[in-house]
């Protein structure tokens, strides 16, 4: 439970609140009757629309009614990520919380600070009427972290405001102005099994504990990708023993780089010490390449099973997922240190006679996103599997010229003394797709310290809660002179 005495009091009291409501995304149901309940308790305008996407609007103060309205905007659901050995219902039970060295942290599971903090935030800033402000309105989005779903379907002229305050960043000291657009990809092998043979052995490889985090901001990071890190040792171990695979299990979410993978194959029992003695190599060789993944267990152990994958099919998927690209592919020329594009092996997993891979896209430069799609699907299709692209969205294009972006700036000079840095991101906001509906809206996003999201290690910084809160009342206070 968090400390009910942290400052600022009402954002983690609705915080603290936000984290006893199950939130998965696509599964926001109580999430949104707790919002909804919350603006007819005050009185406030409603309006819940066809997706569960939550528009709330609290009228200008006394005399501020010329004052322009902002959009203070969140989204509902969060990523459900838990360590092997944590036993959670994450649809149905609370998220359990401490405070560790000034950080809010999860007990063995994400802690839904992206984006449970920036809608804590809007609340507090709602439910309290001694604000002297222009009129508030706030757009809660649901289904955000599978592809921006609620946003794709937020309806046009709902919003009156021209201004709006994304709340969904996890750094504070930025204001971000733009971000990559992306399109993900699901592809599907096709299985044919047949009958392990009785002097064949079976074996459990799994990769566990990897880091993972967002696949757009920590996809340069040099942290893991568990699925290709297990598919390039079954490469290793097929080229020289002829390794058959049984299945393979690994990942979880489109953005989430995947920190455990398990797979189950078969080899001729002549060589059972031997691959022991290469899996035993590899994992040293991984642990001394991954240096960012230092909690990483390697484990092979004797198994059983019945049935093994088609040589054909079992090679080819061995060796597609082996070679195909991750990572990385470039940075931008124009912003240094900028990832540009880059792909993610996002999930493998068995399903009846289908083993479905997912990849996950992102780019700046709004035609490389394809180009990187096609690069990704590509290699799938030339090892047999048949793919099918989804969730594409824009990128954010960012405007150095913004009104919103100047008093951001102006305000946080005069709260903290120094320079607040406005950037792009890599990661996916959903502020290119709110756009599209409302062009003339300006727009920038901001956010505390939250460290490791996506990931059981998610950490959230009560300091910067706190000065990051002052800043958004700044902001919104500025507009009334």
């Amino acid at each position: 439970m968090i400390p009910a005495d942290l400052k600022p009091e009402r954002v983690f009291y609705f915080f603290n609140q936000i984290n006893q409501i199950p939130r998965p995304s696509g599964k926001e149901e109580k999430m949104t009757d707790y919002l909804v309940n919350f603006a007819k308790e005050r009185g406030l305008f409603v309006y819940r629309d066809k997706v569960n996407n939550v528009i709330m609007r609290k009228p200008a103060a006394k005399g501020m009614e010329q004052v322009p309205s902002v959009v203070l905007q969140g989204h509902q659901d969060m990523v459900c990520e838990k360590n092997p050995d944590v036993n959670i219902n994450f649809e149905t039970d609370a998220i359990q919380t401490e405070l560790v060295d000034g950080f809010i942290r999860a007990k063995g599971t994400t802690l839904g600070g992206d984006d449970g903090i920036g809608v804590a935030m809007a609340l507090a800033i709602l439910d309290d009427d001694s604000l002297q402000l222009g009129q508030i309105e706030t757009l809660f989005t649901v289904d955000e972290e599978r592809g921006l779903m609620g946003a794709k379907n937020v309806e046009a002229g709902i919003l009156q405001s021209k201004l709006m305050i994304n709340l969904d960043s996890e750094t504070e000291g930025e204001i971000f102005m733009g971000c990559a657009g992306g399109q993900d990809l699901v592809a599907c092998f096709k299985t044919e099994f047949e009958s392990l043979p009785k002097n064949w052995l079976a074996l459990e490889i799994s990769l566990t504990h990897l880091h993972g985090g967002h696949s757009g901001d920590d996809i340069e990071k040099g942290y893991g990708n568990a699925n290709q890190i297990l598919a390039q040792f079954l490469k290793q171990a097929k080229d020289r023993y002829g390794l058959r695979l049984c299945s393979f299990t690994g990942g979880n979410l489109r953005n989430a780089i995947p920190r455990d993978a398990t797979a189950v194959c078969c080899v001729p029992f002549e060589h059972r010490e031997h691959i022991r003695v290469d899996f035993n190599i590899y994992a040293a060789q991984m642990q001394e390449q991954y240096t960012k993944d230092p909690d990483a267990r390697y484990i092979m152990q004797s198994t059983t099973a019945e049935n093994m994958l088609c040589e054909q099919i079992s090679a080819d998927f061995i060796e597609c997922l082996a070679n195909m690209f991750n990572g990385v592919l470039c940075f931008s020329n124009d912003c240094p240190g900028l990832v540009e594009t880059s792909s993610n092996l996002a999930s493998v997993r068995m399903e009846n006679d289908c083993i479905r891979v997912v990849t996950s896209q992102r780019s700046l430069v709004y035609k490389d996103i394809f180009k990187m799609t096609d690069r990704i699907a590509e290699t799938l299709q030339n090892y047999g599997a048949t793919v099918e692209r989804s969730n594409d969205y824009p990128g954010w294009t960012p405007n150095p010229q913004s009104f919103l972006l100047k008093r951001a700036k102006e305000t946080y000079l005069q709260l903290f003394g120094k320079p607040i840095e406005a950037r792009a991101i890599h990661a996916g906001l959903e502020c290119g797709l709110f756009t599209t509906k409302y062009p003339n809206l300006d727009i920038i996003s901001i956010g505390p310290n939250v460290n490791c999201i996506h990931s059981p290690a998610e950490a959230l910084e009560v300091a910067s809660v706190e000065r990051v809160f002052r800043h958004v009342l700044a902001i919104l206070t500025s507009l009334t002179r």
